[in-house]
């Protein structure tokens, strides 16, 4: 369950030299980080920290430095942990917002339902997610729709349609549904884009499940009300943009939200970013959502500074 942070392992140098880039204004940035009042006021939007993004920063953040600050903060949620990392959320008072499968040191977005070959790995996966999402009370599992090729170490294999995609994932979901509405989990499949291939964890050529209409289809076609979608913003501005009229248009789907700004899976406000995140807060209050939204951004600033600033912006 170390594949996120395997990805970034390779990018850590870069990521160091894009932090120390921004030493200009270090003084108003570390003054912003010393903040010690919680930055949630209004409460509306629960939030959560993805771990994956600070253990992977050049600050290398431990599992309870996450979980301090995510309290700091005022979130109540720390997600995509190992699951040997539970009890140390459990101790802070968080809770999981999504729980990730047990893919070892493979990236966990290779392999998913839309292959049938990978059905019994998938099926095993999932359920081994679910349960111990049961036992800890967390509501959600991640799944996906996994990549093109047949064999997806190897891009010049052979290719499996969307159609045969979408329909082997749709077969392959309902084979697991039955045990997910027993364990009142929801399963939600991630939306990735396949566009940006200048990173490993911010773009993923080759993924089939890379549109929010493909996507929603697939779980719709799933007909379970635990079938739900992982509806993450970053990646869903870079495929299909029009984000507020996706929201509305898959509401009943949304199980979980993930954001990062564009370009770049940045912070959410920096000047070079396109997407008005108050306005999606908003517009997911409008709607009713009452999932969690996930800061999913590798940041380019000391993070406890894009954290505070990220937390607060989505605090609508």
């Amino acid at each position: 369950m170390m594949s996120r942070r395997s990805m970034l392992k390779r990018t850590a140098a870069t990521a160091a030299v894009a932090a120390a880039g921004g030493a200009v204004g270090m003084h108003s940035l570390e003054s912003l980080a010393a903040g010690s009042e919680p930055v949630v006021k209004n409460g509306r939007i629960k939030q959560s920290l993805v771990h994956w993004c600070l253990e992977t920063s050049p600050e290398k953040w431990s599992i309870e430095r996450t979980c301090t600050v995510a309290r700091q903060l005022g979130c109540n949620s720390v997600e995509l942990v190992a699951w040997k990392d539970f009890p140390v959320l459990q101790k802070h008072g968080l809770i999981c917002a999504i729980v990730q499968l047990d893919t070892g040191d493979e990236p966990p977005f290779l392999r998913g339902w839309n292959n049938r070959d990978f059905w019994p790995l998938m099926q095993k996966r999932t359920r081994d997610a679910i349960d111990i999402a049961a036992k800890y009370g967390y509501p959600n599992v991640i799944t996906f729709t996994g990549y093109e090729t047949k064999d997806p170490t190897n891009p010049k294999s052979a290719k499996i349609s969307r159609e045969e995609g979408a329909a082997n994932c749709i077969e392959g979901l309902k084979t697991v549904m039955s045990y997910a509405e027993q364990k009142k989990i929801n399963v939600c499949l991630e939306i990735l884009n396949s566009r940006v291939s200048d990173h490993p964890m911010k773009g993923h050529p080759g993924y089939q499940g890379d549109h929010a209409d493909y996507c929603a289809e697939i779980m719709r076609g799933v007909g379970s009300p635990r079938a739900k979608l992982l509806f993450d913003i970053y990646h869903v501005q870079i495929m299909d943009g029009d984000v507020i009229t996706r929201l509305r248009q898959y509401k009943d789907l949304l199980g979980h939200v993930h954001v990062a700004g564009v370009p770049g899976r940045c912070e959410l406000d920096l000047p070079e970013q396109e997407i008005n995140f108050e306005a999606c807060m908003r517009a997911l209050l409008n709607l009713g959502y009452q999932g969690y939204v996930g800061q999913e951004f590798v940041p380019t600033i000391p993070p406890l500074v894009g954290l505070r600033r990220a937390v607060s912006l989505c605090d609508v």
